[in-house]
């Protein structure tokens, strides 16, 4: 077994001068860092007073979900001999928050547009998103179900 670590520095900067001397008193702004790459500006969801100029947790996760299928999809069409020249997936993650509960997702949808150069491989192409799924570190990661719905353009 390989194992992998994933070191990643997360600096709360929304410090108002107060601290968290109340909850509307202090901003939930951060910096995500990890080294070697840029750094990523966050705050929380705006429902959460955040700000929605700034990524967030949820935004994340999907980008997450979303990366990861697309990068092992690549990779399975690659190996299959399936030309994909174009890439592009509108994910929805669905968070459901009860109230006086804690919130949680329920699904993450995968919509990826794929286009390939060889209208033959359409099958094959749409049947390796099932591999690049059960493949997927991040989806193999979360207790909800993420699901796709391909369309492949040749």
């Amino acid at each position: 077994m390989h194992t992998h670590k994933y070191p990643v520095t997360v600096k709360w900067t929304g410090n108002t001068g107060i601290g968290t001397s109340g909850y509307t008193a202090y901003e939930r702004s951060h910096i995500i860092s990890m080294e070697n790459k840029p750094d990523i500006i966050g705050s929380s969801d705006t429902p959460f007073r955040g700000d929605n100029t700034k990524h967030n947790p949820e935004d994340m996760l999907v980008a997450s979900l979303s990366t990861c299928h697309m990068l092992w999809y690549l990779h399975l069409c690659s190996d299959a001999g399936i030309i994909v020249t174009g890439y592009v997936d509108n994910a929805t993650g669905t968070l459901s928050v009860e109230p006086g509960k804690t919130g949680h997702f329920t699904e993450v949808v995968l919509h990826p547009v794929v286009t390939i150069t060889d209208p033959a491989m359409t099958g094959k192409a749409n049947e390796l998103h099932n591999d690049a799924h059960s493949k997927c570190f991040i989806a193999n990661s979360v207790n909800f179900p993420v699901t796709h719905e391909p369309v492949c353009n040749a």
